[in-house]
């Protein structure tokens, strides 16, 4: 069965997983705060399907459609996410800031666990879209504005993480909110000599310190 499929699938794979990671994070961040999560994981799988278990790519999908499957498993993901977010921080507010901490966590996890250092602003970014969910490759979701040896530029073309969250009645700026922590600990954490920020035009940059 793994003769269907290509790097491009486990590469989309991983990432899906990374996600699911975090998610596990988050459920156990509502089980110490004695949130009602499992009630919200029951309705999470329910109304949006469940999760892959870190299950062997070749074993579970889907080989008839497997652009269909991986864009299933990506939707699942986000928006079991974006539900567990909205509902926690509709309990409380305050609780944001441990959901930043389990994302800043996820993103020095990740530095950690990739094995090259890349030394240029564009190996840093191309190494954070190792990890990052943004929908399907034929998305195009980011385009680079500019990019040398000291810095690289790039900007969101489409929201395709708003849907998500509106379909959750959530805000979607929770959700750039904890996707910049990440990013920001995975930079610093993969190579210091680098930053990430965002400037006042809501572009996205990695800079040489």
């Amino acid at each position: 069965m793994s003769l269907f499929l290509g790097k491009i699938h486990y590469w989309l794979y991983n990432k899906i997983l990374w996600a699911e990671k975090t998610e596990r994070e988050i459920i156990s961040f509502a089980n110490e705060n004695k949130l009602p999560v499992e009630q919200w994981v029951l309705q999470g799988i329910e109304k949006y399907g469940p999760p892959t278990e870190s299950q062997a790519l070749e074993d579970i999908i889907d080989t008839s459609n497997i652009h269909g499957w991986l864009q299933e498993r990506i939707k699942s993901a986000e928006l079991r996410q974006a539900a567990l977010i909205t509902n926690i921080l509709d309990e409380n507010k305050g609780y944001k800031d441990g959901l930043l901490d389990i994302f800043k966590s996820q993103g020095q996890a990740a530095a950690l666990e990739y094995t090259e250092q890349p030394n240029t602003p564009e190996g840093l970014f191309n190494a954070m879209n190792d990890y990052v969910l943004e929908g399907m490759p034929c998305d195009r979701a980011s385009e680079v504005l500019s990019n040398d040896n000291d810095e690289i530029i790039w900007r969101l073309e489409t929201s395709i993480h708003e849907p998500y969250w509106i379909e959750v009645k959530g805000n979607i700026q929770n959700f750039y909110d904890l996707r910049e922590a990440w990013v920001s600990a995975f930079i610093k954490g993969l190579n210091s000599e680098f930053q990430y920020n965002k400037d006042e035009d809501g572009n996205h940059r990695i800079t040489r310190r």
